[in-house]
């Protein structure tokens, strides 16, 4: 059949009928539950419930026993914030079942820095949750056991390698690994509640060791401030679902809002009990013991429940840092779609993993443990700062969204979300101003880095983009006269198949020898080629400096009116390791004709191993 001339016929191979569902069958398979979403991604804000009251009281406490009672009403207008979170963030999962959750928001309806600057925050946030997780974790450890306290940095770094390994094989699969340790910590926080409760008087008087701290101050406005801005550390990792919606099993959005519903309803409890509990048996700061252990002491004893609650609470810390892995790769999925992050991270592996987003946040938390030796106490005052910029950002856009929309109840809805807009927004500039001298000043700073160095990649992918003409059709290809080049320093069977591999492209084919005059060595080469004669001409090239790329560089920079294809011939090792055996001469020839010319540079591979 003569094909000259016919029309060009696409031809798309489908997979067999019985092959398709049970490969969609196998990627749902990777994805979350609502049980398993809770494990996976809603752990940071779980196990804030050990640090988020006693953040409260270590404020309140400087009012001595007058501020300690006002812990309970501090902790309902968190669990109002809560509430409100809550509901927006199950709003914006049906809004934006693509994941991204404040970013998302912000890109629709506040433009694209404002959406730059919650992905920012975003991404800070995730980085400092693992750093804080891993390092509150190991500290817990470190207590129980003294002796590993000068191995700290390196059980963070273990610790962290685990989770990784965890979470690259498939988000599934860190889900199920984290499910028991959830349901046992939610278990036991509840079950302190509940005892505390019903208990008259505590198993253990918590005031035997205490000590007020601090100097005696009134309880003023700013100081109630300061308190709910630290009690709101309980609230990161409320938008991890929002952000992660493409990891639930279908349906989506439905398996999400149940979750993130559960999320809010679990968290509220446990807070609003400890704080009741803190208020009932007077609970006062007491150096080297956790206002969570005084709690759990005062309500259980110090009998195998209180042991329990100890060990589940460092494991969940440990583990919390499984909310950015889940949440971090499918937020720079979407910031990399966008041409905001390289597109690297927007490529996804055989077990729906983002491996780049889970490398870059491996990296740069190791980074931090390493440079705070592992101490939990100078990733602490980072911690925070940056989520409730996506949480304003986030409340702010959906405000927009319902006006514009206006759907059924839109002005209650509006109302709700500027509320919480205007809570969060006093939070960020009260937890921002706290904590600014204390390493605060690093987040502002980082923060608007990160916002100019996605504008920068951005502007990167525009200018190839305008480069390549995308999104225009481009004329039609027309054939143009070329030129095959073909590097040749030996007579072998691999210059042989490269020549015989540039006369099948067609076009004229010239051999390049780049040497030198007074090498014995180019002598030997000329004579063995002059027996050889291969039927193609070559032009010998030499430089006085005795280098390799450059003369060949300036020899092509001369040819003009054709296409040049440069085809460099190299060996492939059968070894990774062999490598280091070779001259890395093609290597250098590619890079300076890529860089200097506008050649079409082809690395032709001979494999020494036999097929």
């Amino acid at each position: 059949m003569d094909i000259h001339g016919a029309r060009a016929v696409t031809t798309t191979i489908h997979p067999p009928e019985s092959e398709a569902p049970a490969r969609a069958s196998r990627g749902e398979r990777h994805r979350l539950t609502v049980v398993g979403g809770l494990a996976a991604l809603s752990l940071d804000a779980m196990a804030s419930v050990a640090y988020g009251p006693e953040a409260i009281v270590l404020v309140l406490a400087l009012a001595g026993g007058t501020g300690l009672g006002f812990t309970l009403p501090v902790t309902l207008s968190i669990a109002t914030l809560l509430v409100v979170l809550t509901a927006s963030y199950r709003q914006v999962i049906a809004a934006f079942p693509d994941g991204g959750g404040a970013y998302g928001v912000a890109r629709r309806y506040l433009g694209r820095r404002a959406s730059l600057a919650a992905g920012a925050s975003l991404i800070i946030d995730y980085v400092l949750n693992v750093a804080v997780s891993v390092a509150a974790g190991v500290a817990a450890l470190t207590s129980a056991f003294p002796v590993l306290l000068p191995g700290t940095v390196w059980l963070c770094l273990g610790v962290l390698a685990v989770l990784t390994a965890i979470n690259l094989r498939g988000i599934a699969h860190s889900a199920r690994a984290f499910v028991l340790p959830t349901v046992v910590y939610v278990g036991a926080i509840v079950v302190v509640v509940l005892a505390g409760l019903v208990r008259s008087e505590p198993a253990i008087d918590p005031n035997t060791a205490a000590q007020q701290a601090g100097t005696l101050q009134s309880v003023g406005i700013l100081l109630l401030l300061k308190a709910f801005a630290n009690g709101c550390a309980a609230l990161t990792g409320v938008e991890a679902i929002a952000n992660a919606v493409p990891s639930f099993r279908k349906p989506r959005v439905r398996r999400a809002q149940t979750a993130e519903l559960v999320l809010g309803g679990l968290l509220a409890v446990m807070l609003i009990g400890i704080a009741a509990l803190i208020e009932k048996f007077a609970i006062r700061p007491v150096p080297g013991v956790t206002v969570l252990s005084q709690v759990t002491e005062a309500s259980l004893g110090d009998g195998f429940g209180y042991y329990l609650v100890q060990f589940a609470t460092v494991v969940l810390l440990a583990l919390a840092a499984n909310t950015s892995f889940g949440g971090l790769p499918v937020l720079a999925q979407l910031l990399a779609k966008d041409n905001n992050l390289p597109h690297a991270f927007a490529l996804r592996a055989d077990r729906s993993v983002h491996r780049h987003g889970i490398a870059f946040l491996t990296v740069t938390s190791a980074a931090l443990l390493v440079l705070a030796d592992g101490q939990m106490n100078s990733l602490v005052p980072l911690f925070a700062i940056g989520v409730f910029v996506g949480f304003t950002l986030s409340q702010v856009g959906m405000v927009r969204h319902w006006i514009a929309d206006r759907p059924r109840g839109w002005v209650g809805k509006t109302a709700l979300n500027g509320f919480g807009a205007l809570l969060t927004g006093i939070a960020a500039i009260v937890v921002t101003a706290s904590k600014f001298g204390e390493g605060g000043w690093l987040i502002a700073v980082a923060l608007p880095v990160l916002v100019l160095l996605m504008e920068a990649v951005h502007r990167s992918y525009q200018h190839i983009g305008t480069r390549l003409e995308l999104g225009h059709r481009p004329t039609p290809p027309r054939p143009v006269k070329s030129l095959v080049v073909v590097p040749v320093a030996t007579v072998s069977r691999l210059t042989r198949d490269a020549i015989a591999a540039g006369l099948s492209l067609g076009g004229k084919v010239i051999a390049v020898h780049v040497g030198h005059p007074d090498d014995a060595e180019q002598a030997a080469f000329l004579s063995a080629w002059e027996d050889w004669d291969p039927g193609v001409p070559m032009v010998r090239l030499h430089d006085e400096r005795h280098r390799l790329a450059a003369p060949l560089v300036e020899y092509l920079q001369a040819v003009r009116d054709l296409q040049v294809f440069v085809l460099i011939p190299e060996v492939e090792p059968d070894h990774a390791w062999q490598r280091v055996l070779q001259n890395q001469r093609g290597a250098i020839l590619a890079h300076a004709l890529r860089r200097r010319t506008n050649v079409i540079v082809c690395r032709m591979r001979f494999r020494t191993r036999s097929t």
